[in-house]
């Protein structure tokens, strides 16, 4: 009894805290008189964005070689296990290590394609 108590409780208290949302309209007066400077700014703004989205592109491409790499990890583990008999042990493992480094360049390139946007590159693993 006294949980369930506790229970409407706090569903009252988290009903109250939630603050409501209200629709806010802007009146078409306010959109033709600011349409003309919003234009400005767009165009002002447009070479930076249209050099972000190139950055971003080259970042992309980038992460897509890795990922095309970690086809190297299973098929380095398959020629280690079903090559090995045929002497291919050793160029598997060499695969099977590309593919492992492939994993890391792959994680730290989508960590770091935030900041590609921003032209900013740490040439590691390119």
């Amino acid at each position: 009894m006294f949980r369930r108590r506790i229970k409407i409780l706090f569903l009252v208290l988290a009903l109250l805290l939630i603050p409501m949302h209200q629709a806010k309209a802007i009146d078409p007066v306010t959109i033709a008189i600011m349409a003309p400077v919003v234009l400005q700014l767009a165009n002002a703004a447009r070479p930076y964005v249209i050099r972000g989205l190139v950055n971003l592109g080259k970042g992309v491409i980038r992460v897509g070689k890795d990922v095309v790499e970690l086809v190297f990890l299973p098929y380095g583990i398959l020629k280690m296990t079903f090559g090995a008999p045929f002497g291919g042990f050793r160029s598997g493992l060499v695969y099977t290590i590309r593919g492992g480094i492939a994993i890391g360049k792959m994680v730290f390139h989508i960590l770091i394609l935030p900041l590609t946007v921003f032209g900013i590159n740490f040439n590691v693993g390119s």
